[in-house]
């Protein structure tokens, strides 16, 4: 059992770890195109978005979880387990939003100008920032009842029906009413799943047909190098399905 335990704490320390450090990269290199005087796209400030939920991730669940798999018992008080319940949960359910929303605005941006989505190419951009408002504030709706159910795991005693997350516990109550707030919890991610999937799809196909249209003029350029669309299509098929 101990070392499962260890194992378990080497691959959750292992994560937040490489977490931090790519977060961290991704910080220092928006630092960097702010000092050269780079024009950011708009999906850019999705990504800033996305490095903030993925911080309040890391730190409210990788650092505490690491903590308490190897034996640390700082969190006692029911206020920091119900505050890092609920901020992990805001940051998870942003983070999956946000690579929606950029999965969505980057299929506009790419399809072509005769499709139904040439209107929304213009306008789109126009509401990256009231996207992202509204993920915020649904996800702090959805989750705001969670910490209600969260108590420190030291503080209760002789709880039959409960479930451990490491240094806090979930407390069982009506069976009814936790299936509705699971099935309210799990709308919002299976939603954005179906919408990313949807729009990874679209882009593959977006850029097959680009490539039928094309492939008579590189007929004459051959090389032993895969195509653009090729190269891209892999891409998005792996960052799909490492999403799913």
């Amino acid at each position: 059992m101990a070392s499962s335990f260890l194992i378990i704490g080497m691959i959750i320390l292992t994560q937040t770890v490489v977490g931090i450090l790519g977060n961290f990269s991704l910080v220092c290199s928006y630092i960097v195109f702010h000092f050269m005087g780079y024009r950011l796209r708009f999906t850019d400030l999705i990504l800033q978005h996305l490095i903030v939920a993925n911080s309040l991730v890391l730190l409210s669940k990788g650092v505490p979880q690491t903590m308490a798999v190897f034996g640390s018992r700082h969190i006692h008080s029911d206020v920091g387990c119900k505050l890092l319940f609920f901020l992990h949960r805001v940051g998870r359910g942003v983070s999956i939003s946000s690579i929606c929303l950029l999965s969505v605005f980057q299929v506009i941006t790419i399809s072509p100008w005769n499709s139904r989505w040439a209107v929304l190419k213009v306008t789109a951009p126009k509401y990256v920032v009231l996207s992202i408002f509204l993920c915020w504030i649904l996800q702090m709706l959805v989750n705001v009842i969670f910490p209600f159910n969260i108590t420190g795991k030291w503080n209760v005693k002789n709880i039959t029906e409960e479930r451990v997350f490491g240094y806090c516990i979930s407390i069982f109550t009506d069976k009814t009413d936790n299936a509705m707030y699971a099935a309210l919890l799990l709308f919002p991610d299976v939603l954005c799943l179906g919408l990313t999937l949807w729009a990874g799809s679209s882009m593959v196909l977006i850029l097959y047909r680009h490539k039928q249209q094309v492939q008579h003029i590189r007929r004459t350029h051959a090389s032993s190098r895969s195509s653009p669309e090729s190269r891209a299509t892999k891409f998005i098929l792996l960052l799909g399905s490492t999403f799913v």
